[in-house]
């Protein structure tokens, strides 16, 4: 009997690691993420670790491992594995085969070590470990006998995938579907993901399973909204962002929102984008425009760059990054500034915050979800009208920092699925799963997905590991 494991994204959204066991002797891993805020604490304690990426769980049947797409809360255990004896594929797209050392290599140097011999010869060794695969066609693991998967776009970020796996013999076989996370319809620059034909089995996200997003030109009018205010006040934007994904559709939306704006003081206004890896996957982005979307080939087939126009700037250097820190915080020149961490829980964007949170003229605009814990879950909060008119404050770097920046959350620029999406994804499935697992959510969320899917799925168990 094929069974089902979870090592992760069950208490939250982060920790994404799931084991799909064949038999006694032989299983498979998809995704091996690194726990975040309140969950990396809870998996901790949970499992007496030192740290949050080190691997829990038995791999001596671990024979290969799936990725989904190069977020560090679906990757960032993979040194982990390796060093506890993983020598198994890892298989990946085309596209995420070729970000993923550029993510793990920053995640070691922040988190683990300087040590540049010791990095690069992790890299090399993962290099020899990664089998990158095509969308869309069935693949067979050449370790495993009757087991076949196929990687399907599930337009979250560029690369990223839902998997099916097949296995058995005959008419026994089965499909095992994870979604990893699915992307929003109408999303910049890629492709909505489209549903399967067939699942028997399916393991989905559920990050937005209560919620419903902003539709695109609300988000668009939002972002322009608090843009405007930071012309007039001589401001600053701040937007925490992964460097992968959401800097580039936010990117894309920005140079829209600038095209339209021509000869306005918007032709002014510098973006920057703060952060050597944010860098590197625009590139990558921009090499890679055959994923596109058909809206984001027509502009650039009409001679436009929606990913480096004139008002772009990078900053590379940590001393060009402390020097634009104050300048920004001297010069009132209005800006907006992406930086890492999207979650405010390290990276560049904490010293933005350190110096601008307390300034009137700052606004903070959030664009992804805040886990629990984490010093942007904290922002989002304490810095809601109703807090900050009686002190809201957060701590970053153990140092108590006053809120009076303007908050704002834009929930219609998050590159995962809302809950009408989530539902369409099952939904318009011809055969239906007979077992739904609901995972990468808070409770509240998985049981609000488990509502609306046990309407659509009546037939279906419908399990919350």
């Amino acid at each position: 009997m094929i069974d089902i494991k979870h090592h992760g994204a069950t208490t939250g959204v982060t920790g994404s690691c799931h084991e799909l066991v064949l038999d006694n002797e032989t299983s498979v891993l998809i995704d091996c993420g690194m726990f975040q805020g309140a969950e990396a604490t809870a998996s901790e304690t949970k499992h007496t670790e030192s740290s949050n990426l080190q691997i829990a769980f038995p791999i001596n049947t671990v024979k290969a491992l799936f990725i989904t797409h190069c977020h560090i809360d679906h990757v960032g255990r993979i040194p982990s594995l390796i060093a506890a004896g993983f020598s198994g594929s890892i298989y990946a797209s085309k596209a995420t085969g070729r970000l993923l050392p550029l993510v793990l290599e920053d995640a070691l140097k922040i988190g683990v070590t300087r040590d540049e011999k010791l990095i690069s010869q992790f890299l090399k060794l993962l290099n020899k470990l990664i089998q990158p695969v095509e969308y869309k066609q069935w693949y067979s693991v050449d370790s495993i006998s009757g087991l076949r998967f196929r990687y399907k776009p599930a337009g979250h970020i560029l690369g990223s995938a839902y998997i099916e796996f097949e296995y058995g013999r005959d008419k026994k076989k089965e499909i095992i579907l994870f979604s990893g996370d699915l992307g929003a319809p109408y999303a910049p620059l890629l492709p909505a993901p489209e549903s399967p034909w067939r699942a028997d089995r399916l393991v989905i996200e559920s990050t937005y399973g209560d919620k419903t997003h902003e539709n695109r030109r609300s988000r668009r009018q939002q972002l322009q909204k608090v843009i405007q205010h930071c012309l007039k006040d001589a401001g600053t934007v701040l937007i925490p962002a992964f460097s992968i994904g959401r800097t580039q559709e936010l990117l894309y939306e920005l140079e829209d929102i600038i095209h339209r704006q021509k000869g306005t003081a918007w032709k002014d206004i510098d973006v920057i984008v703060d952060s050597p890896l944010a860098a590197k996957f625009t590139r990558h982005y921009r090499e890679l425009s055959n994923l596109w979307d058909a809206e984001a080939k027509a502009r650039k087939a009409d001679g436009r760059h929606p990913l480096t126009f004139d008002q772009l700037m990078t900053v590379d250097s940590h001393r060009q990054h402390i020097k634009l820190v104050n300048y920004l915080k001297s010069s009132g020149r209005p800006a907006i500034v992406i930086a890492a961490s999207g979650m405010c829980a390290g990276g560049r964007i904490v010293n933005y915050l350190k110096a601008l949170l307390a300034d009137p003229r700052t606004d903070v605009v959030f664009v992804g979800y805040q886990a629990n814990g984490t010093p942007g879950r904290d922002i989002q909060q304490y810095g809601a009208d109703k807090y900050r008119e009686r002190g809201g404050y957060v701590f970053l770097d153990n140092e108590r920092i006053d809120i009076r920046a303007g908050v704002h959350t834009i929930s219609g620029y998050s590159a995962h699925a809302d809950q009408k999406n989530l539902i369409n994804f099952v939904k318009r499935m011809r055969h239906k799963p007979k077992e739904i697992r609901i995972v990468h959510g808070d409770n509240e969320a998985k049981q609000a997905l488990r509502k609306e899917l046990d309407k659509i799925c009546p037939a279906a168990e419908i399990l919350i590991p």
